[in-house]
């Protein structure tokens, strides 16, 4: 099966759907199909689940930056710089590898250990 997003305003991801691939043998193919399908001219880019199209699987909300050909989830924190290579968002600080569950503080901008 592949899956296709379609973009609204902005680039941003307004829905996910997944198309046969019997119908998708090409990129275009699935774009083609589902216009015809809703009658519509609506911008579709296809996205996979392993992250081997477009860096991410897309998802809503997400943006597809066309720049680097990938879809980016939205920003979680202000202080998160996107990884480049990765196209997601990291903190600024390494979380840390001790076995042990933390969250993100922004506010200090550390992680606090869940207790």
């Amino acid at each position: 099966m592949a899956s296709f997003a379609k973009l609204g305003v902005g680039n941003i991801v307004e829905t996910v759907v997944v198309v046969s691939n019997d119908i998708a043998t090409t990129e275009q193919a699935g774009i083609d199909f589902l216009n015809n399908l809703y009658g519509t001219r609506d911008v579709w880019k296809q996205t996979s689940y392993n992250g081997t199209i477009r860096k991410n699987h897309a998802g809503i909300g997400y943006r597809y930056d066309q720049t680097r050909d990938a879809f980016i989830p939205p920003k979680v924190y202000n202080s998160w710089i996107l990884n480049e290579e990765t196209c997601k968002w990291e903190a600024p600080v390494a979380y840390p590898n001790d076995g042990k569950i933390y969250t993100w503080n922004e506010e200090t901008q550390q992680w606090n250990l869940n207790e």
